[in-house]
């Protein structure tokens, strides 16, 4: 099995409502070989491992985001993104707050003034699967350009990465 689109499965906490005014909403299936992973082992096997040239992107899009005044994180948090041992919600995981944290789900992500975003780690309660889940509510049309542009490179990169910590045996 490699990564597949699914739904945004019904026992994620994610905001319904959040989630039925979506501009964009997408989720993704990877098989676990590692059925101990908590939700912040997951995180870390997908999102802690960019290849060199997915940071330099990252880090361009911030610079860009950050002249135009939206909030971005530091770019450390996407360079050498710290692995704590304890976390909780209010804190952050790479690059963002975590809104809710639980041993099966961590909902992280960040509100701005062009688009509210959230990401969703969950891992399935057998264990076997975790299903990544993105939701974006956009308040303007500077929200809804941005999300027209980048879309296309967001679907690519999340399957990207997680094909990538799936085949690197990371997950």
């Amino acid at each position: 099995m490699t990564v597949e689109a699914c739904d945004v499965p019904a026992i994620s906490v994610l905001d319904r409502h959040m989630l039925a005014s979506a501009f964009l909403w997408d989720a993704y299936r990877v098989p676990l070989t590692q059925s101990q992973a908590s939700a912040v082992d997951i995180f870390h096997a997908v999102f802690g491992h960019h290849p060199m040239w997915i940071e330099r992107v990252l880090l361009a899009r911030n610079h860009l985001a950050a002249a135009c005044g939206l909030d971005v994180p530091a770019a450390s948090d996407i360079l050498s993104p710290e692995r704590k041992a304890i976390y909780q919600a209010g804190d952050r995981i790479g690059p963002w707050p975590i809104f809710s944290l639980t041993p099966n789900e961590l909902v992280a992500g960040r509100n701005n003034r062009h688009l509210d975003f959230r990401l969703s780690v969950l891992k399935d309660s057998a264990g076997a699967s975790a299903v990544i889940s993105t939701v974006c509510v956009t308040h303007n049309v500077f929200g809804r350009a941005y999300l027209f542009f980048i879309t296309p490179f967001h679907k690519w990169g999340v399957k990207y990465l997680m094909a990538r910590a799936m085949n690197a045996g990371r997950l």
